[in-house]
C-alpha cells in the first residue's frame, strides 16, 4: 500500500489523523503529514476509511499488486 497526500488540496479537517493516528499527524500548518511510508496490513483498513472521509480527496491509496514469479 502507497500513501500519498495533496498538499495543494488538503484543508487541514484532521479526519485522517483522527481515523489512522499510527498513519497521518497534521503539522503545525494544520495540513497533514505521513508518519508511515508503507503502513502494514493491520492499518490498511483505517488508511484506507481516512482516504475516503478526506473531504477534499487529498489523500491517494494505491493498492500493492501481486507479484507473479
Amino acid at each position: 500500500m502507497d500513501i500519498a497526500i495533496d498538499h495543494d488540496r488538503c484543508i487541514g479537517a484532521g479526519q485522517c489523523a483522527l481515523i489512522a493516528p499510527e498513519v497521518f499527524d497534521q503539522g503545525d500548518d494544520g495540513l497533514a503529514l505521513l508518519l508511515v511510508d508503507r503502513p502494514g496490513a493491520a492499518q490498511a483498513p483505517a488508511v484506507r476509511e481516512a482516504s475516503e472521509s478526506c473531504p477534499l480527496n487529498a489523500i491517494t491509496v494505491t493498492e500493492d499488486r501481486e507479484r507473479t514469479a
